[in-house]
């Protein structure tokens, strides 16, 4: 299991440094958030960036870690644009950028107060599909049509990702052992991995546990249809102060299918840029 290290508070000369600290540290990769203006009491005063300019800065000065954000939502982006800061990133990075993607959280601004965009989940998810599949074509390097929420006709060629040509999407999927939304589900068997979360109201109830991750990866298990190619299990968590705690929480995690821990702290009164860098640098449990 590899570890990730989310950059969820701080300015970005603050958040480019934790990454810095990360590298050093032993972590796997560096997420930061994708938000633009929360309608929220605990997060609305905190100051959002723009997390293709924070990861290419990132970029610059790191040489082995992962990049990405938990998550990005495509459904608000253009997805021609959206295409080409993945594609400066990427190339930035020698190919290190991996695309964590969602829905996005119902009380961004950018979606209640901008005319025009989706809202509803329904309109949402459909959004999502339709610039997960712009991006999809547009890494051929060749000319294409679209049709669909964004119509383009064959005039836009970008060039193609440096690894692989294409760049790993891990979409988010909600998991409910009882009725499994099968929508999520199997979009995420489309691509190259899953951000798992569970049926809740709060952030703290959405995060599986051991149980929830065993079941979710016996389900992708049975039901993905290409099972030898690899697939990303991105658990989210807090790791315990108490090293041999914080092993065996890794340990439980990776037990239930879990291929990658990601460090993630949103209470803004707790996770101060300080604490987080302190907790950077403690580094990643030994398993």
């Amino acid at each position: 299991m590899r570890f990730g290290f989310v950059g969820s508070f701080g300015s970005p000369e603050q958040q480019v440094r934790l990454a810095r600290e990360c590298e050093e540290h032993g972590w796997d990769g560096f997420f930061t958030w994708d938000g633009v203006s929360l309608d929220d009491e605990g997060f609305g005063a905190t100051p959002t960036w723009d997390p293709f300019a924070l990861l290419a800065a990132v970029a610059t000065v790191t040489e082995r870690i992962t990049l990405g954000a938990m998550v990005f939502a495509l459904p608000r982006r253009r997805p021609w644009e959206l295409a080409q800061q993945v594609l400066t990133v990427d190339h930035l990075s020698g190919g290190r950028l991996v695309l964590p993607v969602g829905v996005g959280v119902p009380i961004d601004r950018a979606f209640t107060s901008v005319a025009g965009q989706p809202t509803a989940l329904r309109d949402r998810a459909r959004a999502l599909d339709d610039v997960l599949d712009w991006l999809e074509r547009s890494w051929r390097g060749e000319p294409f049509d679209h049709d669909g929420h964004w119509t383009t006709t064959g005039t836009f060629q970008l060039p193609t990702p440096p690894v692989h040509g294409r760049v790993p999407v891990w979409p988010v999927g909600v998991w409910d052992a009882a009725s499994p939304p099968l929508r999520s589900l199997r979009r995420a068997l489309r691509w190259d991995g899953i951000v798992p979360q569970v049926r809740g109201d709060s952030p703290e109830g959405a995060e599986p546990g051991p149980a929830d991750l065993r079941a979710l990866t016996q389900w992708i298990g049975e039901h993905r249809d290409v099972a030898s190619e690899p697939f990303e299990v991105v658990h989210q968590g807090r790791l315990d102060d108490d090293p041999a705690t914080a092993r065996q929480q890794a340990a439980d995690a990776a037990d239930a299918g879990a291929t990658w821990w990601m460090e993630s702290h949103w209470d803004p009164t707790t996770a101060t840029p300080e604490e987080l860098l302190g907790k950077a640098r403690q580094g990643p449990p030994a398993l």
